[in-house]
C-alpha cells in the first residue's frame, strides 16, 4: 500500500516519457471539466454526480464522495456506478474501513491493488479488488471534511502516483464547492430563520391583539376584518384621522390568505399627482428627467400581495380614471411605456372625507367609489367608544414603556382626566399625550398632574377653550378659514345645522360632516 508519492518521480525512458507528457495533457484537460462543472450550480449533490460522470469518462470510474454529517460519521453524497437511494443509507465511522483510515491520517490512501489491503471494507460492492485505488482527503479551511475517491481503469502502472495527484487537486476544488455550498446553506437558513421571525414579529404587531376594543362599536369592526380577511374583496376603510384605519389595513392583510406575500403602502395626499403615477404604476428609463433607471410601481411591487392606498379621496379626477382601469382590469402600463403589465394585487383603500358629498360635488368619480366602496369598513371615533380609553391607555402606556426601556403605569386619576376629553386627534392624540405625561414622569407613574401638564383638562373640560366668532360676521370674508366660517354661520343660525347650512350653501350632510373634521362642538339648547 502506497500512502503518499515523491515529489520527484524516477527516470524514465523515452517511451515512459511520452506516456506522462499524454497523462498531464489529458490531467489539464480533466481539471478544466471538473472547474466548469463544479462551478455551473450551486446544488452540490447534482455537481458531484455530474462531475464523477464526468471522471467515469476520462478513465477514473466507481467514483465516491463522502462528507461529514452532523454526527461525525462520513456519508455518501455522491456515487457513480450504483443507485443513489441506496449509496446514501451507507455510513463510514471514524477509523473505519479505507475511507475511515484516510480522515484519521490525513493523507491520500494509494492501492496498487485493492485485494492487497485487508481493512477495504468494500460496503458499496462496487470496486475491482483487481485494480488500483485511490483515496484523498477534502479539506475545507484546514478540516478534513470529507474523502474522495476513484479507481484508475487500468492496472498499477509508473502513472499512478501522478494519478493520485491529480486526484488531490480533484479535490481540492470539491473541497472549494462544499464550503461555498455550505456558506450558502447557512446564509439561506439565516434568511429563513430572520424571515420567519419577521413574519412572527408583525404578525404579532398587527393581529387582532393590538387592537384595543371591547365596545359594541370596536366589536362589529373585528368580526368586519375576520369576514373579509378570507377573500380577496377590496376594503374601503372609513374613519377620522386617527382612528387607527392602517392598523385595520395591516390586521386584514396578516390575517388574509396573502399574508405570507408582501404589504405595500402608499399615503396618496403625500405626493403630487406626477409623482403619483409614478410611483404607483411605475416608469421607463428616461420616461421624464430624472428617469435614469427602469422602476417598478407599488402595484408591481404587491402583486401577489396587498396594497394599501391610504387617503385615497385626496387624489383628482384625472387620476381617479387611471386607477380605476387597474382595479377594473387588473393591468397597468409604466409611465413612458407601451407594454400592458397583469397585476394580482389585493386592495385596501382609506380616507376620512365623504366621499359620497365629494361624488355629489363631482370632485370623485361616482364609477371609482363603487369600484372601492365594495366592503366598507367604519372605524368609530375615540370620542364615540370612550369606555375602551382606559384598555387602550393601558396599552399604550405599556408599548411606550418598552419604547423607553423601563416600567411604565397609570393611575385611576389619570384615566378619569382622559376620560373627560373628547379627543379631536383620536387615539394618536390619546397616544402623543401619554408619551408626554411619559416623558414628565420620573418615576414612572403617570398620575393626573402628568397628564394635566399635556394640555388635558380635568374635570369636564373639552380641552382648549374655542374661540367663536362674533354673530353677524361676514361670511365672505376671504381672512376667514373655514372652520370660522362654519362656526359663524352656526352661531347666526342659532346652531340649527340646516339653516347653517343654506347660509353657506351646502347640503345638511355636508354641514354635518364639516362639523365632524372640523372638531366643532355643537352647542346644545
Amino acid at each position: 500500500m502506497t500512502t503518499h508519492w515523491s515529489p520527484h518521480p524516477g527516470r524514465r525512458d523515452a517511451n515512459g516519457g511520452e506516456a506522462r507528457l499524454g497523462f498531464l495533457d489529458e490531467a489539464l484537460e480533466t481539471l478544466y471539466r471538473v472547474g466548469q462543472i463544479l462551478s455551473r450550480s450551486l446544488d452540490l449533490q447534482e455537481t458531484l454526480t455530474e462531475m464523477l460522470r464526468a471522471l467515469d469518462e476520462g478513465g477514473y470510474t466507481r467514483g465516491l464522495v463522502t462528507l461529514a454529517t452532523p454526527d461525525g460519521d462520513m456519508a455518501v453524497n455522491a456515487v457513480h456506478g450504483m443507485p443513489a437511494a441506496r449509496a446514501e443509507k451507507i455510513r463510514y465511522e471514524r477509523g473505519e474501513g479505507v475511507v475511515g483510515m484516510i480522515i484519521d491520517r490525513g493523507r491520500p490512501v494509494v492501492l496498487e491493488r485493492v485485494s492487497d489491503e485487508k481493512r477495504f471494507l468494500g460496503k458499496l460492492g462496487l470496486y475491482d479488488f483487481g485494480l488500483p485505488f485511490i483515496g484523498v482527503p477534502i479539506r475545507v479551511g484546514g478540516d478534513i471534511v470529507g474523502v474522495f475517491a476513484a479507481q484508475p481503469d487500468t492496472p498499477a502502472d509508473s502513472l499512478l502516483d501522478d494519478r493520485a495527484r491529480l486526484l488531490e487537486m480533484v479535490a481540492n476544488l470539491i473541497g472549494q464547492s462544499v464550503r461555498l455550498s455550505w456558506q450558502v446553506q447557512r446564509e439561506r437558513r439565516d434568511l429563513t430563520e430572520e424571515r420567519d421571525n419577521l413574519r412572527r414579529t408583525v404578525r404579532g404587531q398587527f393581529g387582532f391583539s393590538n387592537i384595543v376594543g371591547h365596545t359594541e362599536q370596536m366589536q362589529h369592526v373585528f368580526e368586519q376584518v375576520r369576514q373579509v380577511a378570507k377573500w380577496n374583496t377590496t376594503v374601503l376603510i372609513r374613519g377620522e384621522t386617527g382612528t387607527g384605519k392602517e392598523l385595520i389595513a395591516h390586521a386584514i392583510h396578516y390575517n388574509s390568505p396573502r399574508a405570507s406575500a408582501v404589504f405595500v403602502k402608499l399615503n396618496c395626499a403625500a405626493l403630487p399627482e406626477n409623482l403619483l403615477e409614478s410611483e404607483l404604476f411605475g416608469h421607463e428609463k428616461g420616461a421624464f428627467t430624472g428617469a435614469v433607471a427602469q422602476r417598478k410601481g407599488r402595484f408591481e411591487q404587491a402583486d401577489g400581495g396587498t396594497l394599501f392606498l391610504d387617503e385615497i379621496g385626496e387624489v383628482s379626477p384625472a387620476f381617479q380614471a387611471k386607477l380605476l382601469r387597474v382595479l377594473q382590469e387588473g393591468e397597468l402600463e409604466r409611465v413612458g411605456g407601451t407594454r400592458t403589465i397583469k397585476v394580482d394585487v389585493r386592495l385596501i383603500a382609506a380616507t376620512h372625507r365623504d366621499l359620497e358629498t365629494d361624488v355629489e360635488a363631482g370632485k370623485f368619480r361616482e364609477d371609482l367609489y363603487y369600484r372601492l366602496n365594495v366592503m366598507p369598513i367604519h372605524v368609530p371615533a375615540l370620542r364615540e367608544r370612550l369606555e375602551d380609553i382606559p384598555e387602550i391607555a393601558r396599552f399604550l402606556v405599556g408599548k411606550i414603556g418598552r419604547a423607553q426601556g423601563r416600567e411604565l403605569s397609570i393611575t385611576d386619576s389619570a384615566l378619569r382626566i382622559l376620560l373627560h376629553h373628547d379627543w379631536p386627534g383620536n387615539v394618536r392624540e390619546l397616544e402623543n399625550c401619554l408619551e408626554r405625561a411619559a416623558v414628565m414622569s420620573e418615576n414612572g407613574v403617570i398620575d393626573r398632574d402628568q397628564m394635566l401638564m399635556t394640555g388635558v383638562e380635568d374635570g369636564m373640560g373639552k380641552g382648549a377653550p374655542l374661540t367663536l366668532t362674533r354673530p353677524g360676521l361676514d361670511l365672505d370674508d376671504p381672512d376667514m378659514d373655514e372652520r370660522e366660517r362654519v362656526i359663524a354661520a352656526l352661531e347666526q343660525a342659532g346652531w340649527v345645522q340646516a339653516k347653517a347650512a343654506r347660509l353657506l350653501d351646502m347640503t345638511p350632510r355636508q354641514i354635518a360632516y364639516r362639523i365632524k373634521i372640523l372638531n366643532i362642538r355643537v352647542k346644545q339648547f
